[in-house]
């Protein structure tokens, strides 16, 4: 199959690949909750452009509360989807690069709860990014340092 005439809208699933998806998306999950055990997130810094993601963020997404939970159907409406696309792709190539930018990652709904069945939807990296970095400027995830130090005494 080539790839210039690859349809990814009726590509066939296949279960291993799924799979393979599913365990890069629980290690990225599972590192970046490790990493905010051991350093408040206001003091993290995702990649090397968290400045200019932070600032493209605010632009194209002014009306994004990084306190309140993400609504999951609004993002993946068609729209969202659109906006959420043009904001990524900025990111695919040249001096933006940001390695496996569009890959599938958990994100949490809300800055207040762990990782959990009810409380994740999935997302790409680009979104993970972005929101993750506008609650960690907020410090709204330096209470899972707090706690996992409160948990060591």
């Amino acid at each position: 199959m080539s790839l210039t005439n690859f349809d990814a809208e009726n590509a066939p699933n296949y279960e291993d690949m799924e799979k393979q998806f599913a365990v890069k998306a629980v290690q990225h999950m599972t590192v970046y909750w490790s990493i905010l055990e051991k350093l408040p997130g206001s003091k993290l810094r995702l990649t090397r452009l968290d400045d200019q993601i932070y600032e493209h963020f605010k632009k194209d997404f002014p009306e994004f509360d990084p306190a309140e939970p993400i609504e999951e159907d609004k993002m993946k409406s068609k729209e969202g989807k659109e906006r959420w696309r043009n904001f990524s792709m900025t990111y695919e190539k040249g001096d933006n690069k940001i390695e496996d930018f569009n890959f599938g990652t958990m994100l949490r709904k809300s800055p207040k709860t762990e990782y959990g069945e009810k409380e994740t939807i999935f997302a790409v990296r680009m979104q993970f990014y972005a929101i993750e970095i506008a609650r960690n400027r907020a410090g709204l995830n330096d209470w899972v340092f707090e706690t996992a130090q409160k948990e060591k005494k």
